[in-house]
């Protein structure tokens, strides 16, 4: 018989294990516009409380997560691709480049092409 340690340590091992297939079908689907909590889960193989909880237990929301991986993977491509911002919104799940400006300005502090800009000014002067 298990003991409550032994049960704990397995429940831990198991949220840690769904949270880390979460974050991966985020990365997996981050293009989806309408990407739900609902449908994430099925594609793990829980429910939409379960998702729910995980993302609790690791201190954030299933929509801060997934705006939060947007963001940064929006910033990579700003950071190393020409693509248009309006390209990049569509790439990360944004059907609207002014509500994804609006997203990278409140996570990143600037907006798109600032960023890229200043990314880009950064770069020169490193390699000078």
């Amino acid at each position: 018989m298990a003991t409550f340690e032994q049960h704990r340590t397995s429940t831990v091992q198991r949220r840690r294990e769904l949270f880390a297939q979460v974050c991966s079908v985020l990365d997996d689907r981050l293009d989806e516009s309408e990407l739900s909590v609902e449908e994430v889960g099925r594609e793990v193989f829980a429910s939409r409380r379960q998702v729910q909880r995980v993302m609790e237990d690791h201190g954030t929301t299933f929509r801060d997560e997934l705006t939060g991986r947007r963001m940064e993977r929006a910033a990579d491509l700003l950071r190393d691709t020409p693509m248009t911002v309006r390209a990049i919104a569509h790439r990360v799940g944004y059907r609207q480049p002014a509500q994804f400006a609006k997203a990278f300005r409140r996570h990143h502090g600037a907006g798109p092409s600032a960023f890229r800009d200043a990314q880009r000014t950064t770069a020169w002067a490193v390699a000078a």
